[in-house]
């Protein structure tokens, strides 16, 4: 039995159910790079369910969205078991966002007629949608919240810490946050440039809290992190 990720739609469904929805359409294979989304585009509202590939390594996209100033804005990471696009097709609307894969993913690219005429039949799929898209608007409005009353510093260590809760594993030294991050992309999570990313890296290196190293950050004291945030 596929074990998910805590906290994605697939984990919320009974298995009966989660088979049910992959059944919907075939699973493909995607690489690095491949836009699942383009923001603004009305492209027939397909929802997409994240797949880890055959190897067992997490599926990894990132959500970004362009402001009107043409600075691109990472609005969240989804993982494997995540499901995307649900959005437009709720709303009826373009594509708010564009969603592009970071690791090799199996996507079930589900059409959204036939996701309607699924969610019918199992209207406990709607609640489990549902609870996603809160759990997903409270992560942004935390995200808001910490930009108004924590230092770069501190918002990057709420924001690790919350991604080890979400998507970590113990790993040597403590534990992995389960993403493939760049500074710069940690940055657009945190609304700050990449040198004040930086110096904040620099100072919960030297803490004993995190520490980066090729695209992946280990948290060596997840409970003094967690309390460093809220103090800086």
């Amino acid at each position: 039995m596929t074990v998910w990720p805590s906290g994605t739609l697939m984990d919320r469904l009974a298995v009966d159910v989660g088979a049910e929805l992959l059944a919907l359409a075939p699973a493909r294979m995607r690489r690095p790079g491949d836009v699942l989304i383009h923001q603004g585009v009305p492209d027939g509202g397909h929802v997409f369910v994240l797949r880890a590939p055959a190897d067992g390594r997490t599926a990894l996209v990132k959500v970004t969205a362009t402001m009107e100033s043409g600075d691109d804005v990472l609005l969240g990471i989804r993982v494997s078991g995540d499901m995307v696009g649900e959005l437009a097709l709720l709303r009826g609307t373009p594509r708010s966002a564009t969603v592009m894969l970071c690791s090799e993913a199996l996507v079930h690219a589900i059409p959204p007629g036939v996701f309607s005429e699924f969610v019918k039949r199992r209207p406990a799929v709607w609640a489990a949608v549902a609870q996603m898209i809160a759990d997903r608007l409270d992560w942004a409005n935390r995200r808001r919240l910490d930009m108004a009353t924590l230092s770069v510093t501190g918002r990057v260590a709420q924001v690790l810490t919350d991604l080890v809760d979400r998507h970590g594993f113990e790993a040597p030294g403590g534990f992995d946050v389960g993403v493939s991050l760049t500074q710069a992309e940690l940055g657009r999570l945190v609304g700050a440039r990449e040198d004040a990313v930086n110096k904040a890296m620099r100072l919960l290196r030297a803490k004993g809290l995190a520490d980066t190293r090729y695209r992946r950050v280990t948290v060596h004291d997840l409970q003094g992190l967690r309390d460093f945030s809220l103090i800086s």
